[in-house]
């Protein structure tokens, strides 16, 4: 019997999941390069890494990133020399969450917020976050400039706090949600990708929702939160594509339109 493959450490998700050749490439393959590849590329390539460096970040073995890194710049080469689309998705990963124990890097944005939410959450405990504009909520995730955080407990809603996001794009949107600890993010629109990203992360979805943040926190904490388990977002021309996601720890977005927990 095979061994399981280990999952890969990757910092967030890229902002941008797909390029493809400005004419058409009709009868091209697309070439699917998974979220493991791209992190080796962008580590030793973007970062400048050594390949062990490299393994000790993914926390996985030196010939292992050697395999990753080889064959993520055949895919680039192929791209690139046949004029395919090339679109990121997929693999066998895990979102560092910035804890200090884990993470390599000794300015990670996410170590921050990591040490804001400390504190253990118990049985019964939740914390969800919510996308933040003046009180209401921000009907954009890949934009927004704050969440607001909510502690739920039993029920009840027993603190908030207000976070920036301090510019992070959308893919790091989702590791600053996993290194405050949140188990559910109530947004407006959001993007496939954005998407990948919260399930990877293991943080419920609660999509197309509007109107006062503070009254969807407490629908949420009851149990009676509406929202849109189809949520989709095309905000300034924008682009995704859903694809099915092999990462570690997945979860779906759920089909029900108000919230149970």
């Amino acid at each position: 019997m095979p061994r399981p493959k280990k999952c890969r450490r990757v910092c967030h998700f890229p902002d941008t999941l797909s390029f493809a050749p400005i004419e058409p490439a009709n009868g091209r393959p697309v070439i699917s390069l998974s979220l493991e590849e791209y992190e080796t590329i962008r580590l030793i390539d973007r970062e400048g890494f050594s390949q062990e460096q490299c393994s000790e970040q993914m926390q996985v073995a030196r010939t292992t990133v050697q395999a990753i890194y080889a064959e993520a710049r055949r895919k680039l080469a192929t791209a690139i020399v046949d004029g395919c689309e090339l679109r990121i998705f997929g693999g066998d990963y895990k979102l560092c969450d910035g804890s200090e124990s884990g993470c390599g890097f000794r300015s990670c944005y996410k170590q921050t917020y990591n040490r804001m939410v400390s504190q253990l959450k118990g049985v019964n405990h939740m914390r969800v976050a919510v996308t933040y504009e003046n009180g209401q909520i921000f009907q954009h995730f890949g934009h927004t400039k704050q969440f607001k955080v909510y502690e739920v407990c039993d029920g009840h809603i027993v603190s908030s706090e207000i976070v920036d996001t301090n510019g992070s794009g959308h893919g790091a949107l989702a590791g600053v949600l996993t290194a405050l600890n949140a188990d559910a993010l109530i947004c407006g629109g959001i993007g496939g990708g954005a998407q990948a990203a919260l399930a990877a992360a293991g943080i419920k979805l609660y999509g197309g929702v509007s109107g006062d943040a503070d009254s969807a926190a407490a629908a949420f904490a009851s149990g009676t939160l509406s929202f849109n388990p189809n949520v989709q977002c095309n905000h300034h021309g924008e682009h995704h594509h859903d694809h099915h996601e092999s990462h570690c720890g997945e979860h779906g977005c759920g089909s029900e339109h108000h919230c149970h927990h």
